[in-house]
Parts: C-alpha cells; sequence; structure tokens
C-alpha cells in the first residue's frame, strides 16, 4: 500500500505443538515435561529489510539421560540470540562486505558478525573431511602494519588439482608453528601428501 509506514520489526510468535513433547538438547530424545521458562528473542533473516525476530518460550524437559535441560530448539544453538538461518546470513555477507559494513546493513552489532563467522568457522572444521588430500602447500601471510613476528601467519592449503581450500592457519612464520599445524592435520593427511612450499 503506497504511501503506508514501514513497520519497525516483524515478530514471529511461535508455540510449541501441544501433543508433541519436546527433545533433551543434548540427545535429542523426546522428553517429558519439566517447566517452561521466560520468552525469549531470536532474531531472524530481514524480509525486505525488516528485521523479523522469533518469539518463544522455550521448555525445559526432563531426559532420563542428563537431567532438567532446556528442550532443543531446531533454530537455534546455545543461548546466542540470532538464529542458525541469520548467523548463515551474515556470515556469507560477511564475505562480500566488511564485518562494520555487514553489521550496518544489516542492523545488527559487529559482535553478531563475529560471532556468525565464528559459528560457522567452527561447524566446518567440525564437519570437514580430511581424506584423500594428495597434495599441500605451505605458505606466509603479512597482516596488519609493521614487521613484528606476530604480524605474519603461516598457512597450509590442499592444493589438489581438484580442490583447493584453506587447511590451517597459525600465528606466526616459524619452524614450530608450521609443525604445530602439521601435526593439526594429522598422520592421516601429512605422510600422503606432496609438501610444497611456495
Amino acid at each position: 500500500m503506497l504511501g503506508a509506514s514501514k513497520p519497525e520489526a516483524i515478530e514471529v510468535r511461535v508455540a510449541a505443538h501441544s501433543s508433541m513433547r519436546g527433545r533433551c538438547s543434548q540427545c535429542h530424545v523426546a522428553c517429558p515435561g519439566y517447566d517452561r521458562l521466560e520468552q525469549r528473542r531470536w532474531q531472524f533473516v530481514p524480509l525486505w529489510n525488516i528485521p523479523v525476530w522469533f518469539v518463544y518460550a522455550p521448555r525445559r524437559v526432563e531426559c532420563p539421560q542428563h537431567g532438567v535441560v532446556v528442550e532443543r530448539i531446531p533454530w537455534s544453538d546455545g543461548k546466542r540470540p540470532l538464529t542458525l538461518a541469520m548467523m548463515g546470513f551474515l556470515a556469507r555477507w560477511a564475505r562480500r562486505l566488511s564485518w562494520r559494513e555487514t553489521a550496518e546493513v544489516f542492523q545488527v552489532s559487529w559482535e553478531s558478525v563475529y560471532r556468525s563467522v565464528e559459528w560457522f568457522v567452527e561447524w566446518g572444521l567440525a564437519h570437514r573431511v580430511l581424506s584423500g588430500i594428495e597434495a599441500i602447500g605451505v605458505d606466509e601471510i603479512h597482516w596488519g602494519h609493521g614487521l613484528k613476528a606476530d604480524n605474519f601467519l603461516t598457512v597450509i592449503y590442499q592444493i589438489d588439482a581438484g580442490c583447493r581450500r584453506l587447511l590451517w592457519i597459525g600465528k606466526r612464520r616459524t619452524e614450530k608453528t608450521l609443525r604445530l599445524g602439521l601435526e593439526a592435520l594429522g598422520p592421516a593427511v601429512v605422510p600422503g601428501a606432496a609438501l610444497c612450499l611456495q
């Protein structure tokens, strides 16, 4: 409708299905209810640049294995105030814009962008597959101002013909740092890889 003012935010109120038990946030098993906590808000992906919030009062369940815990909330991870979808949204935009610009454009804090990128990096590291690596490369990167030791990073890449990706990064450009990186990747990667110092 022309001339209508844009809402400040959209709130999506979520309610648990009355016939479905909550699931333990640790083992994801359906458990009997214990009580309900106060309402919380999670920021979702904006709609037409209007902030969207999920509003829900989480249940606590009594798990035989883990005791009384907050139920598993499928759009959330722990106590983070952003939905998983929003964290993915911010992390992807943070690849195109600076983190400050991403925060300004989508009306979130710089820390929200940082935490979103951090979460996806941690998730990626936990789920990445390191099998089949045939060649790795080692390089150094200078960042910041000055030539102090802390202004250099050691990076290890996969440089196979069909796959080029960053595998590890560490502070300083020393033999000790390189050894730490190779140890972190483990014997499944390093012995079978052709080490190529660039």
